[in-house]
């Protein structure tokens, strides 16, 4: 008699890989409690610790290590099977996880995430923003949106936009205060909100012009982590924005902000849909690759 349920032992492996019960039970979407339960009725039903748990770590205990070990490639034999199946499928179904940045995630949000909703309704769609890079596979998600030069070379990459173009705005209360910066040098002069990433350094700018390239740890006495955030401060004359095109479209249009030193900033390789590479692609993958392919834009 099988002596752990599919979902059992699913737990065990995620535990496993995360190292805690936190990470896991978001990979599944399940509470902490409800995963440790499902874990603790497993080991006193084969009557073998697999963990050892203290207030600050779980570990596996040497059985765990070896009960991991003999149960992990059946769990992968089982999630093949699957997905083969799943081939046979005509509509997607299931829980599509996907793992972005916010802003990447804004910029996607109508033309991509939310039409594949329209399109498939019974999908259940999870979209987890991060600033850090994650390991996808590892942390249990379909596939990510990111820019090309965050991706990693193991991963099946579609282009959604070719280009994001870098833009420096202030807004008109700002430059009758302080005036334009005509060349990057004069952001010496200026007050610049600056970016701040989830590695905790802080962002600087980039600028291109004639081959030249070089990087400004510009001044300012603002520093966000949130292109938003920095968004709306440059609207209220806190000072210049560097954020992408898409982000201030309306904005330059009704001259809420005004762009400046166009000539100085290159377009960078845009965002594109990531997944691991593998022959047999789940239909609700499937599915958000052939949107992607449709509506891709430059």
């Amino acid at each position: 008699m099988l002596r752990g349920t599919l979902a059992e032992l699913e737990a065990v492996v995620a535990v496993a890989v995360h190292g805690g019960f936190r990470a896991a039970a978001r990979e599944l979407g399940i509470s902490s409690s409800a995963l440790s339960q499902q874990i603790a009725v497993l080991e006193a039903r084969i009557g073998v610790r697999l963990f050892n748990r203290t207030t600050r770590s779980v570990v596996l205990s040497s059985a765990g290590e070896q009960f991991v070990a003999e149960i992990t490639p059946a769990l992968a034999a089982i999630r093949k099977a699957v997905d083969l199946a799943d081939e046979h499928r005509t509509e997607p179904s299931g829980i599509l996880r996907i793992n972005t940045s916010v802003g990447a995630a804004r910029m996607v949000l109508n033309p991509v995430l939310l039409e594949y909703k329209r399109r498939y309704p019974q999908m259940a769609v999870e979209i987890v923003t991060e600033g850090a890079l994650v390991d996808i596979n590892a942390q249990g998600f379909d596939a990510g949106i990111r820019i090309r030069e965050a991706v990693p070379p193991d991963m099946v990459i579609l282009p959604i936009s070719r280009f994001v173009r870098p833009v420096i705005v202030g807004s008109p209360r700002y430059f009758e205060r302080f005036g334009r910066p005509t060349v990057p040098a004069d952001l010496e002069n200026h007050d610049c909100i600056r970016g701040r990433m989830a590695s905790g350094s802080v962002y600087h700018w980039e600028f291109e012009r004639h081959g030249e390239t070089f990087t400004m740890n510009v001044p300012g006495l603002l520093t966000l982590d949130e292109s938003d955030l920095m968004l709306r401060a440059a609207r209220e004359g806190a000072g210049l924005a560097y954020l992408n095109s898409w982000q201030v479209g309306p904005d330059l249009a009704n001259n809420t902000l005004i762009e400046v030193l166009e000539d100085w900033l290159s377009p960078y390789p845009g965002l594109c849909l990531y997944y691991p590479g593998r022959r047999h692609i789940p239909a609700k993958l499937r599915a958000m690759v052939d949107l992607v392919r449709e509506v891709a834009w430059d």
